[in-house]
């Protein structure tokens, strides 16, 4: 059945829906709407999905089936705006706008009617939902929770119920969001080191008129969300347009216009990593041949087997693991060898240890009187760099600084090894009035991750670049119950974030998107001391009779298996 004569079935259903019977209207099982189911299927750049037809207001109708119709509506509001301004009187049509967030309820709903009393030429009726989560204006997901209700004001004119009053926005359900937009993953570029990608998860409305595809580029011009502003950048120039994507058999053409200078080698390359990952790592055009064109004219080719080292996080096959305070490399078979140097020697005292990337990286670790720095070689010797009694655990930036929040001075302190300087980075107000436990940055060089107390995490990114430097946008990504303790946090790659917490009941490891909050258990048997992760390998410390074994999470994520059975602690990966 082509897409046309589907449209025309639909609609058919809806007339039949609208004008059978004995002229009464009935709202169907399903809702105030039908649903097209297989739009976008079978294209190479686009996703299918299912496109809501909405059914405009009935005479026949109650006070519930209006809000209900109205609800439909919003959520077809994109496709087709008509069907909405019809649910509406001429005032309310003049001054409704649908900008802003858009407030996504749970399925269930309930429309409570007060009883009618026949003097009354209008009734105020409730809409009552649970809140799941906001999208807002730049498209990023927020989960949220708890009771929600908006009042609407119906007025009875001769061809039914009309909303008088409508606030700016609108109201989807799960299912909407779930039948219309989808998860996507956008890449920018680290604004301070210029040689990484940085994932900006969005939620974009499939649109009917374009493919995905160039859903997903046109995004890609504008600015990152809230999340990332001021800490990415991209390589396309402010007035660069996408005038068309085609696809062949083996490849994808994209057309571009606008100020890009052809000859510029170092943006052609940033610019063929940023469409490159926006669109395979959304599923569209992976293993095909992107050509590239600026006013028609030929300007780049990415081929699928070609070297992209934009995600590249330098950190090989490198873990470790601490034996009675010395340092081990991790090998496939379990326990290895000590790293070379003082690092790799036993000694009390040394803690929380951290390992930068490269080929020659350093480790650091802290003390009761501050971080101390060595390097794993021959010569390494443990050096203090950073003095205070209250740091949190060191974290390494890619760029090859240290980090650490010096809680007593209420300071972020960034240590240089090339200079042997440590300078303080502006922080947000906020954190000088919160006790700071934990402060990692993810392996992209721009997030951070920040336990603020013994409940509560928070998401920021580093801003600036240079000495301009600072944390900021800060944002709430999780917080647990009183009581409960979060016990360590391990960034597993760019997006996902594991969260160990010790409750009253046991423990709990959820691994956490901070792009959009989306949350995943992780099954624990043992107690765990703390946690490490690098992509697809999490390992975890064990103590139980005093016995400290070293476990690694299977891949299907379900079970864990004995890595070493004793003396294996503190799990590292390098970064993170």
């Amino acid at each position: 059945m082509t897409r046309t004569s589907r449209l025309g079935t639909a609609l058919a259903i809806v007339a039949a829906m609208v004008l059978g019977g004995s002229g009464c209207t009935v709202i169907p099982p399903n809702g105030p709407y039908t649903v097209n189911n297989d739009e976008g299927a079978g294209d190479p750049l686009s996703k299918p999905f299912q496109r809501m037809i909405a059914i405009p207001p009935q005479p026949g109708w109650g006070a519930e089936d209006t809000i209900r119709g109205l609800q439909a509506a919003m959520a077809a509001y994109a496709d087709d705006p008509s069907v909405l301004a019809g649910y509406l009187t001429p005032e309310a049509r003049a001054k409704w706008t649908a900008a802003g967030p858009v407030t996504v309820i749970q399925d269930q709903y309930e429309v409570v009617v007060p009883p009618p009393r026949e003097s009354e030429a209008s009734t105020e009726v409730t809409l009552k939902a649970h809140v799941a989560a906001v999208i807002n204006e730049d498209d990023s997901y927020k989960p949220t929770g708890g009771s929600w209700e908006r009042p609407f004001e119906l007025v009875k004119l001769p061809e039914g119920y009309r909303v008088s009053s409508l606030p700016a926005g609108l109201l989807l359900t799960e299912s909407d969001v779930a039948r219309a937009y989808r998860p996507t993953n956008l890449y920018y570029v680290n604004r301070s080191t210029q040689d990484r990608l940085v994932v900006d998860r969005v939620r974009l409305r499939l649109d009917t008129m374009e493919t995905f595809a160039q859903t997903v580029l046109e995004r890609l011009l504008e600015p990152p969300t809230e999340a990332l502003r001021g800490a990415v950048t991209s390589s396309f120039p402010a007035g660069t347009k996408i005038e068309s994507i085609r696809s062949g058999e083996d490849r994808v053409i994209i057309n571009l216009s606008g100020p890009l200078d052809t000859l510029d080698l170092s943006t052609e390359e940033t610019l063929r990593g940023q469409i490159r990952n926006s669109l395979n790592k959304n599923e569209i055009a992976k293993g095909r041949v992107i050509e590239i064109l600026v006013d028609g004219e030929s300007y780049t080719v990415d081929r699928p087997d070609s070297v992209d080292q934009w995600l590249d996080d330098d950190v090989r096959d490198s873990a470790y693991y601490v034996d009675r305070g010395a340092v081990h490399y991790l090998t496939k078979d379990g326990r290895g060898g000590a790293v070379a140097g003082a690092a790799g020697e036993q000694r009390e005292g040394y803690s929380h240890f951290a390992v930068s990337a490269g080929p020659n990286p350093l480790i650091a670790a802290r003390t009761s009187t501050g971080i101390s720095v060595a390097g794993l070689a021959p010569e390494g010797v443990w050096q203090e760099v950073i003095q205070g009694d209250d740091l949190t655990p060191p974290t390494w930036n890619r760029d090859g600084s240290l980090w650490t929040y010096d809680g007593k001075n209420g300071a972020l302190l960034k240590y240089d090894p090339v200079r042997g300087r440590v300078d303080p980075v502006q922080v947000p107000e906020e954190l000088d009035r919160l006790e700071i436990n934990q402060f990692r940055i993810a392996r992209d060089g721009v997030r951070v991750a920040v336990t603020t107390g013994d409940e509560t995490v928070q998401i920021g990114a580093l801003t600036g670049e240079g000495a301009g430097t600072k944390l900021g946008n800060l944002q709430l990504l999780t917080t647990t119950e009183t009581g409960n303790e979060i016990k360590d946090i391990a960034w597993r790659d760019d997006e996902r974030l594991l969260v160990l917490v010790q409750g009253t009941a046991g423990q709990t490891l959820n691994e956490i998107n901070v792009g959009d909050g989306e949350t995943t258990g992780v099954p624990l048997k043992d107690r765990l001391q703390s946690v490490a992760a690098f992509q697809d390998q999490v390992l975890a410390d064990v103590t139980a009779k005093g016995v400290t074994k070293l476990m690694a999470l299977s891949q299907d994520q379900q079970t864990w298996t004995p890595k070493i059975d004793t003396n294996g602690g503190a799990p590292l990966f390098p970064l993170g």
